[in-house]
């Protein structure tokens, strides 16, 4: 499947486009599916647990609130997610490990890097509603990603 998100917006004018100041960091550029969503701030323990549960090509929407204090995701969580099926991880908040998530199958899209981990609180919401960018993501609504940008329909969209 190729994903073009100008592509999109021209067919579908009616998609929601995220605000710009999202980076590609994973090894597929261009990803999408279903959206799960999770809601946390400094605590990745949310996407740890789901990253080890079947992904079946869905993508995990992480609201961690902007936060550029501490990475949600590294490479342990992204092959691990790689692994499980995920098509990828939009993470409002930072990542590390980049170089080896660079080369990780898995679509990953974020604000920034940071070398620090979170903590482990066993905080954080799943599958709750999660609004930046301007968008809001709703659980079972669909996400589509790549060097462009980042749009969200209700309904899956025709991709190439």
């Amino acid at each position: 499947m190729a994903i073009v998100t100008p592509d999109l917006c021209d067919d579908y004018p009616d998609v929601l486009v995220v605000e710009p100041g999202f980076r590609n960091y994973g090894g597929i550029e261009a990803f999408g599916g279903k959206i799960v969503t999770v809601k946390c701030f400094e605590d990745n323990s949310v996407v740890k647990r789901q990253v080890g549960l079947p992904g079946e090509g869905r993508v995990m929407v992480v609201d961690g609130g902007g936060s550029k204090r501490a990475a949600l995701l590294g490479d342990m969580l992204a092959e691990q997610a790689a692994d499980n099926g995920w098509a990828g991880l939009i993470i409002y908040g930072c990542i590390r490990d980049v170089d080896v998530i660079g080369k990780t199958a898995l679509g990953v899209q974020a604000l920034g890097t940071h070398p620090r981990k979170t903590d482990k609180r066993d905080i954080g919401d799943l599958d709750v509603p999660v609004t930046f960018g301007g968008v809001t993501f709703h659980p079972g609504h669909y996400v589509y990603a790549d060097n462009n940008g980042i749009v969200v329909s209700d309904k899956p969209l025709a991709v190439q």
